[in-house]
């Protein structure tokens, strides 16, 4: 059997990301999506942090690496506050929830 030659694809996600929302139909699905991908970024900046994998985190949550994977992933999977409270302690936070005052709003 002949080696196989690995030739990663590069990808600029930044220029991906600035051509894809000129399109209307695509910009409004994702500024639709903007709560979900910052609660992902948070988890996984908080993963990052205390240094622990899927597995782990996984394990001090008593669940699987999938469940915290799609935890992670964000988008369908919507979260109850007990499960994201859990996956906060496992990674050493403290969940905190805000209600902030809509910016268009003005206050009569």
């Amino acid at each position: 059997m002949s080696e196989l030659d690995y030739k990663p694809v590069s990808h600029d996600h930044e220029a991906f990301l600035q051509k894809a929302l000129k399109r209307q139909e695509f910009r409004e699905a994702y500024e639709g999506l903007a709560e979900e991908y910052a609660l992902a970024r948070e988890m996984l900046g908080a993963r990052s942090r205390s240094g622990l994998t899927q597995e782990a985190v996984a394990e001090l949550m008593g669940t699987t690496k999938s469940a915290v994977s799609r935890l992670e992933a964000g988008g369908k999977h919507a979260p109850s506050l007990t499960t994201l409270k859990k996956y906060a302690h496992a990674v050493g936070c403290r969940l905190e929830i805000k209600l902030v005052p809509d910016s268009c709003l003005t206050n009569e």
